[in-house]
């Protein structure tokens, strides 16, 4: 299949040139903290239209680096990946959150996903069927740097009114629930560019109710996602 690249990217407005590769957080803040962390100075605010904050500059390894926010849900992470690879960028790694269904998981882990189920209509419309994978290569090195391998399920809903999904996930053997993943997958299977995912465990999901990661621990794991982005990208 011949890709289709946008032309003139339409909402993100940069500022800067996009690096080859780009680590793309959902949180607009958490870009600025690991651009803050992993950018060395001066770093170039890349885009602020519609809130998405990005930034790109030089990374600590001396190379290029992107960091541009996603937003949230597969909507906006399709958009933005699809201006993203118009714009230069061909490795990419998101760098997000997760609650884990599996009670083996504990809050602050860091998993790799090496499967993302569809249950996200942005994939789907785009022709991933009911999963969607992750660059292999890429994957393989975040699972190398020290993070868990892991099947994943890419949702619509954060708050989801059906109390069942989540046991059915779990059937289906995933660990985890997303938002993003597969979105990023099938835009970048779709240009010929390479994507991975990579998410901390911020939420425990259970029937009896949720538990949240700390404020402390939560700024702990955006450093350990950054720099595990980073590292598989290198």
């Amino acid at each position: 299949m011949t890709p289709v690249v946008t032309a003139v990217p339409l909402h993100l407005k940069p500022n800067a040139p996009v690096a080859a590769r780009a680590l793309v957080p959902g949180d607009p803040g958490r870009a600025l903290r690991l651009a803050q962390a992993l950018l060395e100075a001066p770093m170039r605010v890349l885009n602020t239209n519609r809130g998405l904050w990005g930034y790109t500059g030089t990374a600590s390894d001396g190379a290029g680096l992107t960091i541009q926010s996603t937003g949230t849900g597969g909507p906006s992470a399709a958009i933005v990946a699809e201006e993203l690879i118009a714009l230069g960028a061909r490795r990419l790694v998101r760098v997000g959150t997760c609650g884990a269904l599996d009670a083996t998981l504990a809050l602050g882990d860091l998993l790799a996903v090496e499967v993302a189920l569809c249950g996200d209509g942005t994939s789907r419309a785009l022709g991933a069927g009911d999963r969607a994978e992750p660059d292999p290569a890429l994957t393989a090195a975040l699972v190398a740097g020290g993070a868990q391998s892991a099947v994943v399920a890419s949702t619509d809903l954060f708050y989801d009114p059906d109390p069942g999904g989540p046991a059915r996930w779990g059937e289906r053997g995933a660990r985890a629930v997303e938002m993003e993943a597969a979105a990023l997958f099938t835009v970048a299977r779709r240009h010929g560019a390479a994507a991975a995912c990579v998410l901390a465990v911020t939420d425990l999901l259970a029937a009896d109710g949720r538990e949240r990661i700390g404020e402390d621990e939560l700024a702990a794991a955006e450093l350990q996602l950054g720099a595990a982005g980073l590292a598989a990208l290198g």
